[in-house]
């Protein structure tokens, strides 16, 4: 039951992040199959589309982890590519380019999810979950971002 709790938070999540885009008149397409890493497509213009893959925490994850992602599959950098992360509980998005998720995240060198990227937005201190610095510039309260990629 656990792993169906996980897969509906999940959708949960990536229908939310959808129902920003809609509001911000992005014309979205939601892939048949995940085999390629992406949740949702959106149309910028005649010539221009990107995929978006959404990693999502819940609010009751254990404390200290509200930001962490971890197991995610990307060993290469893909052209208009981005990861949205959303942390429930830290009512908090990151948006970043598959190029910036490489030179941010670290690459688990053993174990079960060896060769899998693990990237971590939060600190804990006294029990508070805290953004770290070098991570706000990533945050996004809407997507208007979008209109001006190249």
């Amino acid at each position: 039951m656990a792993n169906i709790t996980k897969i509906k938070a999940g959708k949960r999540a990536e229908y939310y992040i959808l129902s920003m885009l809609l509001k911000e008149n992005y014309d979205c397409y939601i892939p048949v199959s995940d085999d390629e890493g992406v949740d949702i497509v959106v149309r910028l213009n005649d010539k221009k589309f990107i995929s978006l893959q959404i990693k999502s925490t819940t609010k009751d994850i254990k404390m200290g982890d509200a930001a962490l992602f971890a197991a995610i599959k990307h060993d290469k950098i893909r052209e208009d590519y981005y990861f949205i992360f959303y942390s429930e509980r830290m009512e908090t998005i990151w948006v970043m380019s598959s190029e910036e998720f490489i030179k941010k995240s670290t690459a688990n060198k053993k174990g079960k999810n060896k060769g899998s990227r693990t990237i971590r937005f939060n600190i804990t201190r006294k029990k508070e979950e805290k953004i770290k610095d070098e991570y706000k510039r990533f945050m996004c309260k809407d997507f208007s971002f979008l209109r001006d990629l190249p």
